[in-house]
């Protein structure tokens, strides 16, 4: 018996007309009727869907001298064939849920002096799983040498929250910090506090440069400290500013005395 002749028997013996058996596959008619005649054959994705709708095999379909006794799946091998399929559903989704959970983790092979190389560590739980260590660290929070994260710690950091010698973030403490709040001894951001400060809201125990600066040398359109030089007394060079500074710190580092120069000039 061929796969015609079987299509056309098991069409029949779950009374089905070939329209209705058309429309349960999403075809037409004709084609279902071309399948019969033996003058086409169903694809793949049709003959699986033929052989779930009979519940039969396709090794029954397709080879001419299997019977339907011997091709006939029973109704405990379609229970059997669907728990399968619900257990590798369920593993699948516990290890996306998995992954979700610890997020994505990596420590390189190369150390120095005991320390990883490179740490990476994004996860979503809090606690130690959730810290990268390493001499370049990485992750929700971060402490290494060269530090990136939500919150980090290092030599070199750069987060959200960040402290280290130096340090650029939303909050930024260090020796050298930029950040939307900056303290350190050289502070640089939007509300800056240091010894030499730069904002545009600056604090400086020695000079402060801002929009609005205090400090014992004070920059800025409003004022306060020993010595003052206000934007509104017609200050408008970089020269005048550089002057003001020279004479007020003769004995200041001469890039720290350009940097802050630079500030000055374009706050």
């Amino acid at each position: 018996m061929n796969l015609a002749e079987k299509l056309t028997i098991q069409r029949k013996k779950s009374g089905m007309s070939q329209e209705q058996l058309a429309e349960r596959l999403g075809i037409t008619r004709q084609s279902v009727s071309k399948w019969e005649a033996g003058s086409s054959m169903p694809e793949i994705s049709k003959l699986i869907a033929l052989s779930e709708l009979f519940q039969v095999s396709l090794d029954y379909l397709l080879k001419d001298y299997l019977d339907e006794d011997k091709g006939r799946i029973s109704a405990e091998d379609v229970n059997e064939d669907r728990q399968q399929e619900d257990n590798l559903r369920l593993e699948k989704k516990v290890d996306e849920l998995t992954r979700y959970v610890r997020g994505f983790q990596y420590t390189s092979k190369t150390r120095i002096m005991g320390i990883p190389l490179v740490s990476v560590r994004f996860s979503r739980r809090l606690g130690r799983d959730g810290i990268a260590k390493g001499i370049i660290a990485i992750g929700n929070f971060a402490v290494g040498f060269v530090s990136i994260g939500a919150g980090s710690i290092g030599i070199l950091s750069f987060g959200a929250a960040a402290v280290g010698v130096l340090a650029v973030g939303a909050l930024a403490a260090g020796i050298a910090a930029w950040g939307a709040l900056a303290i350190g001894v050289l502070a640089f951001g939007a509300t800056a506090v240091g010894i030499y400060s730069a904002g545009v809201v600056a604090v400086g125990k020695e000079i402060a440069v801002g929009v609005s600066a205090i400090g014992k040398t004070a920059v800025g359109e409003t004022v306060r400290g020993e010595q003052c030089l206000n934007y509104e007394r017609g200050i408008t060079t970089g020269l005048q500013i550089k002057q003001f500074i020279d004479q007020t710190n003769p004995h200041l580092w001469k890039p720290l005395k350009d940097v802050l120069t630079m500030f000055a000039e374009h706050i």
